[in-house]
């Protein structure tokens, strides 16, 4: 199937051709119908798969198609700046041809960011993309002109709902027509996410692609580590390897900080990126790392989501995050466009329990590398001695604190799985 089969307007078609995009992916085929259709839609898709274009193409289409005025028309909710900046982007992309306008709505700006932006929600831009604090404050104001709205898309709605925004959600869809069309996208689809759908969208199409997996490209292997061995392997494992993107997880912002300071003093080209930086210091370092400037982003889950850089060939998880769903974004920034990638978690004692869960939301086993010799004696994988109970027989018992299954790991990060040390260095 190709993209001139879903009848777009040549203006959409060659904005489309000009992105680069040849055929459509799984995601876009199934919902890109439903949506010119007019149906609301619940969408689950693991990062990646291009959901993003999967709604905006028909909703430029649409509003191409049925125009009686300019004022706003389609209305995108997200949970950060970052993914805001980036679906603005894509919108640019695929409308360059077309006369459709949009307007990226984010908090962090100065007074004259919130000016254009006033000026736009008050007259009326046909695509708004907005985080829902920064929407929420313009709301308040009284000015935003929303009477003509068709269009409601809440894009990462699992992440919003982690970050708290169940309220602001609510408090937004008061403030639009009640006769509109609805697109809810997710990765993940938990209970909340029921009950989000079921007072919002009508009738939803359900559109599921490979929901809560990681990509098959992404090859996963895991450190099983004390927490003091954690600053001095990561730096181990990204000195003298010839590596241009990488990104490392942290949990907190502290973490970032302190291993961003450590890369630095060990001469390689790393960031540590976080909440506590401004915008525009955020935007000049992405762009620095987009450009190749920048090797390594030691980044807090601000980033797990909503970031499209291709090419990324190594995930550190410095820390285990809190949830699975929260892995699978982590991970999924690499493996992008057809390409592969690498995961690496260290996981500290207290660690293990969740790791668990997360093999489990995986349906598979992690392969545990060996920790080089250099570091000390590590502790054994036993996340039931953390949980105090015992952990389930499909996982089965630790070999001499290693895993036995799971994926191998391949090329320089190969480590042996038995209870002796490995014979290869990493």
């Amino acid at each position: 199937m190709n993209f001139s089969e879903f009848g777009f307007d040549p203006s959409v078609m060659e904005g489309i051709e000009a992105m680069g995009y040849e055929s459509p992916t799984p995601i876009q085929e199934k919902a890109i119908p439903a949506i010119l259709q007019g149906k609301d839609i619940i969408g689950s898709a693991q990062t990646g798969t291009g959901k993003t274009a999967a709604f905006l193409l028909p909703v430029i289409q649409n509003i191409i198609a049925t125009r009686e005025s300019n004022k706003t028309r389609a209305l995108v909710i997200v949970p950060t700046r970052e993914l805001a900046m980036q679906i603005d982007q894509q919108m640019e992309g695929f409308s360059y041809f077309t006369d459709v306008s949009s307007i990226a709505v984010y908090g962090g700006g100065d007074g004259q960011l919130f000016a254009r932006e006033k000026k736009a929600l008050s007259e009326g831009t046909e695509v708004v993309i907005c985080t829902p604090g920064r929407m929420i404050a313009h709301l308040n104001s009284s000015y935003v002109n929303f009477d003509e709205l068709q269009y409601l898309i809440l894009d990462e709605a699992d992440r919003m709902l982690d970050m708290g925004f169940y309220d602001d959600i609510m408090k937004i869809i008061q403030h639009i027509p009640r006769q509109r069309q609805n697109l809810m996208f997710a990765a993940t689809m938990p209970d909340k996410i029921r009950t989000l759908a079921k007072k919002v969208l009508n009738n939803p199409v359900e559109v599921s692609i490979a929901i809560s997996k990681p990509v098959d490209k992404v090859l996963q292997v895991a450190y099983v580590v004390y927490e003091t061995q954690k600053l001095p392997l990561v730096t181990h494992l990204l000195k003298g390897r010839d590596l241009k993107s990488v990104i490392v997880f942290c949990s907190t912002k502290l973490s970032a900080k302190q291993l961003g300071r450590q890369l630095k003093r060990e001469g390689l080209l790393a960031q540590d990126i976080h909440s506590d930086l401004d915008q525009k210091t955020r935007e000049e370092i992405m762009l620095q790392f987009r450009n190749r400037k920048l090797h390594i982003l030691v980044a807090t889950d601000l980033l797990s989501r909503g970031i499209d850089i291709d090419n990324i060939e190594l995930i550190i998880n410095y820390d285990v995050p809190h949830e699975g769903e929260d892995y699978i974004h982590r991970i999924g920034r690499t493996a992008r466009a057809e390409s592969e990638g690498v995961a690496i978690t260290l996981i500290s004692e207290q660690e293990q329990s969740k790791f668990s869960r997360i093999e489990k939301l995986l349906g598979d086993v992690v392969t545990k590398a060996m920790v080089p010799e250099q570091f000390g004696e590590a502790p054994e994988y036993n996340p039931a001695k953390y949980r105090g109970r015992g952990q389930s027989g499909r996982y089965g018992k630790s070999s001499g604190g290693r895993s036995s299954g799971g994926r191998s790991s391949g090329g320089k990060y190969r480590g042996k799985q038995s209870g002796g040390r490995s014979t290869k260095r990493n």
